[in-house]
């Protein structure tokens, strides 16, 4: 049976994690109140900030960066695109 999690970025019930998606207590919240669809936005945000920002999952200061800019996605006032970001052409 698939549990339901009131979503914190789609404002609604939706399908929720099957697990805590990352570590410690912020991930427990995560697990709590993101749904899957809502996890995938911030995957796709994440994507766009470690390339934009050249960033390396494996260097701690990256690490607690993304980790900030995911506690104020899903429990903060939100995020802003890096400076100068232009969304990729849809066309392709």
């Amino acid at each position: 049976m698939t549990r339901s999690v009131q979503c914190v970025v789609l404002k609604r019930e939706a399908p929720g994690l099957d697990r805590p998606p990352y570590p410690g207590e912020l991930g427990r919240r995560v697990f709590e109140n993101v749904s899957k669809e809502g996890w995938a936005r911030w995957v796709s945000h994440q994507t766009m900030l470690m390339n934009e920002y050249r960033l390396t999952p494996i260097d701690p200061k990256a690490r607690k960066f993304l980790e900030g800019e995911m506690e104020k996605f899903f429990f903060g006032a939100g995020v802003d695109k890096p400076a100068g970001y232009v969304e990729p052409d849809a066309k392709g």
